[in-house]
């Protein structure tokens, strides 16, 4: 267990900033990673009885011997009818210890921008396995974008264990394998767990056909695993969302800034910087939906009030006068490419960044990576649908910045096409 972070703010409340983990699934077609969630919910007592009779009746108009548990995040029609997953599906379930959001994401290599959006808010991401088949070329793909995305923690299950009849040797082997493979990524932390999603080995339960597995079962690891020292709480970043001004007989003279705490922890008479324009006040009070408190740290949603009415709005930041964000019209980013057309090099997009906006133009392409060897590749220059990228670019008005591997928040941008509205990438600050 991880000593005390000495940067936590004074009367922070470990169980209040843990009570909510976000965890993605990854990995290959077919390793089980709907039914392995499927399996969590069920063991757990966290599906509803008319949702498992309703799976039931499903299971057996398909001819199934068994319910099939993975109906329960699949709910396209051409989900089941493939018996894959292609959009991310979202499912909330809570134990006494923890709440969690899962996003079950695809495998298939046509919706890798699917998994990039589902792991992108993600504090660990489970990839899957199959024990029978070992690491894949997705297995590969999906690591390195957990990489890339700077997912703190990762889970390493190996599933169909009740296939390769519970074999211990089968298991290290693959643990080994995955370990050499991400020694060249930049991960933190990976766990390993042999698990049968199908049968519930090591899901809610300890497996009896594992004996010599002495881990934690996977629900014991998600509601115990350490995330609160995953927020940067050294650098003060707060996007302003919404100007609050009530203009009521009670709050006449209210003008309060809304929005959520990207990193650093801000108190009552602390002296903030206002960007862009650089003017200094002094935080007069922190309100919350249950009242005034006496300091905001990430991830908390708060309105602060300053001393003086100065000129902020949407898309402006406060940050600390000694401790401030890169200000810049020139970024460096890794991008997963989303659209079906692709990049234009010279084209005009737009880009957000937190809760500012602005346009850009991309200046260059500088390398396509190979997310299966993490090689890159400078002389294909052409961006299509699922490719990652190094790119530079440059914006119509500043933008405030923070290396992505430094904070998530302040470190991540989208393009939108101008013509579509449609979100065509997500990057990453470099």
């Amino acid at each position: 267990m991880r000593g005390v972070n000495p940067l936590l703010p004074r009367n922070y409340s470990m169980q209040q900033h843990s009570d909510l983990l976000r965890f993605t699934t990854a990995g290959s077609v077919d390793d089980g990673k709907s039914t392995l969630i499927g399996r969590l919910l069920y063991d757990s007592k966290a599906i509803h009885q008319d949702q498992y009779e309703a799976m039931e009746r499903s299971s057996k108009r398909r001819g199934e011997e068994v319910v099939n548990l993975a109906l329960l995040t699949d709910g396209l029609k051409a989900e089941r009818e493939q018996g894959i997953t292609i959009d991310v599906a979202y499912r909330y379930f809570s134990t006494p210890k923890r709440k969690f959001i899962i996003a079950d994401t695809p495998g298939h290599i046509q919706y890798t921008r699917n998994m990039v959006t589902g792991a992108s808010t993600a504090n660990a991401a489970l990839i899957l396995i199959d024990a029978r088949k070992g690491m894949l070329e997705q297995t590969r793909r999906h690591a390195i974008i957990a990489s890339l995305l700077q997912i703190p923690h990762l889970l390493i299950c190996i599933n169909k264990m009740d296939l390769v009849d519970y074999s211990k040797e089968a298991y290290e082997k693959l643990c080994d394998e995955f370990g050499a493979f991400a020694a060249k990524l930049d991960v933190k932390d990976v766990a390993y767990i042999p698990i049968s999603a199908l049968h519930g080995d090591n899901i809610v339960h300890r497996s009896e056909n594992m004996s010599w597995y002495e881990g934690p079962t996977l629900l014991y690891y998600l509601e115990n695993v350490h995330i609160a020292s995953d927020y940067n709480f050294i650098d003060c970043r707060f996007p302003v969302q919404l100007v609050i001004r009530p203009n009521t007989d009670d709050f006449h003279d209210y003008r309060g800034y809304a929005g959520r705490v990207a990193g650093g922890v801000f108190k009552k008479g602390d002296k903030v910087m206002l960007l862009p324009s650089g003017f200094t006040s002094v935080i007069k009070a922190i309100d919350t939906y249950e009242g005034e408190v006496e300091e905001a740290f990430p991830p908390m949603s708060v309105t602060l009030r300053l001393e003086n009415e100065l000129d902020l709005s949407r898309g402006d930041m406060i940050v600390r006068e000694n401790n401030m964000p890169r200000v810049t019209q020139d970024l460096d980013l890794m991008i997963c490419w989303f659209d079906s057309r692709p990049l234009r090099v010279r084209g005009k997009y737009v880009i957000q960044h937190t809760s500012r906006t602005a346009r850009c133009l991309i200046k260059e392409v500088r390398y396509k990576m190979d997310v299966n060897t993490l090689h890159r590749n400078l002389e294909d220059k052409e961006i299509g649908m699922n490719d990652v990228a190094r790119i530079s670019l440059r914006t119509t008005s500043p933008l405030f910045v923070d290396p992505y591997s430094r904070n998530r928040t302040t470190g991540s941008v989208i393009l939108i096409d101008e013509a579509s509205n449609q979100t065509v990438a997500a990057g990453m600050v470099l």
